[in-house]
């Protein structure tokens, strides 16, 4: 037992210096139905034509869908990895231009009550594959739950999408408001999505913006918009991510301004001595324990 628990804290020492980590974005929503999953794979594939080495976790524990969206059917999943079964190398999907997806379903909850021997090897295994990433997206549930919760704080920054419906704006600020009690630092970004125009996002965004700044004394960063276009209904359909189907699109073009933001170095970012599956594991006691009053 103290040899295994020997092991565990050298992997931690090893990813602690390890100069340079893989960057991790959580997209996150309110709400659903605002496209936060159409979101993180059409960005996923951008950054990738670009260069970025991207993993897509599917991190939605009840309705995980981003294989649905690329007309993908996974044989296997995290669980399968933490039962012994599959090795991370097997439950990797191969996406468009170069991104890999974990679907990761209810398997990376499951990483909380493994026992240690596993929980060494499983992390082995994810520290190895995060070394060979450039960008980490994972695509949360959508509402404020402890799980969604979870998956923030574990990330290095966050992207909240939501669109013009006062609901949806509503629900934005809600989980802003549980992330300034939390974890303060991490830099927000907002995408708002489904707009008339240019101006419309704009005042949403004001209104956000406000709202937090009077109220949580925060400066929210507005990373783009998204227009609303019939290709992307089209492109749902279909099973293919819009910057494939229609790379001239307005939708398109919004998400490269927004992956090109991305990358750009303009916005500071939060960097920690641990990989983000280390972070997660940590995260998962601190919010069951301190905050009681967000739902399960």
């Amino acid at each position: 037992m103290a040899d295994q628990a020997e092991r565990l804290r050298a992997i931690v020492k090893e990813n602690m210096t390890n100069v340079n980590p893989a960057r991790v974005i959580t997209i996150t929503s309110g709400k659903g139905g605002v496209g936060k999953t159409s979101f993180a794979v059409n960005l996923g594939i951008t950054l990738s034509k670009m260069g970025q080495k991207v993993l897509l976790v599917d991190a939605d524990l009840g309705l995980a869908n981003v294989d649905v969206m690329l007309g993908m059917i996974p044989k296997f999943n995290l669980g399968h990895v933490l039962l012994g079964e599959k090795k991370i190398a097997d439950i990797l999907i191969n996406g468009p231009e170069g991104i890999k997806i974990i679907p990761g379903g209810s398997g990376l909850y499951k990483l909380a009550n493994l026992g240690e021997k596993k929980l060494t090897q499983c992390l082995e295994h994810l520290n190895e594959l995060e070394k060979t990433t450039d960008i980490i997206l994972i695509d949360t549930g959508a509402g404020l739950s402890k799980s969604v919760l979870k998956f923030v704080l574990a990330a290095g920054e966050v992207i909240i999408i939501t669109t013009p419906e006062p609901t949806a704006i509503t629900d934005a600020y809600g989980i802003i408001k549980v992330i300034a009690g939390t974890k303060r630092e991490l830099p927000i970004r907002v995408v708002v999505n489904m707009v008339k125009n240019e101006k419309e996002a704009g005042e949403v965004m004001e209104r956000l913006s406000a709202v937090t700044q009077r109220f949580l004394g925060m400066d929210l960063v507005r990373l783009g918009f998204i227009p609303s276009d019939t290709v992307v209904p089209k492109a749902v359909k279909q099973q293919q991510p819009f910057v494939l189907s229609h790379p001239r699109s307005a939708v398109a073009q919004s998400v490269m301004e927004m992956a090109n933001q991305l990358i750009s170095g303009d916005v500071p970012i939060t960097t920690g001595p641990l990989s983000f599956f280390e972070r997660l594991l940590g995260v998962f006691k601190q919010v069951d324990q301190t905050n009681e009053n967000i739902p399960k």
